[in-house]
């Protein structure tokens, strides 16, 4: 049996600045430091370099799945992650999206995120800390995590 693995979308699959210049002026000034309540924002971002492949790699190696958090104010990010999974992550994900405000709620070995917000600084498996020192991006991810599935 494969070991589970979680990958958080934002700022680990999903470029989240990559989207900002895409917004109306008016729009991004009306929404300053709250950009993630902008409708349909994550429908505009790119993927993280390495991300796309990295996935589909991690599903070969574990049980992998998307877990992700919406903003609470903003009901488009439910619908646009979902989206965005199907278009760039394809069958790879098929019914593998988990939105919560509460990741420390899932069991599993391994969640990729790069905040320790929302749970993620209480899930139970090892949180691997995407944009850190030691996991700066995907290529030292993939590094770590190719000898931990066996």
């Amino acid at each position: 049996m494969k070991k589970v693995i979680y990958v958080d979308m934002d700022n680990v699959l999903v470029d989240f600045p990559s989207a900002v210049p895409r917004l109306p002026e008016n729009v991004a000034a009306e929404y300053e430091q709250r950009l993630d309540e902008v409708p349909g924002i994550f429908a505009l971002m790119d993927p993280v370099p390495g991300a796309i492949e990295s996935y589909k790699e991690l599903c070969d190696l574990y049980d992998a799945y998307v877990l992700s958090t919406s903003p609470w104010e903003n009901p488009s990010p439910w619908s646009d992650k979902l989206l965005w999974v199907k278009k760039h992550l394809g069958s790879v994900a098929y019914k593998r999206l988990i939105l919560t405000h509460h990741k420390n709620l899932n069991s599993g070995h391994f969640l990729i995120d790069d905040r320790t917000k929302n749970g993620a600084d209480r899930f139970a498996g090892e949180h691997i800390l995407f944009g850190s020192e030691r996991f700066p991006n995907w290529q030292f991810v993939m590094a770590y995590l190719r000898d931990k599935a066996i």
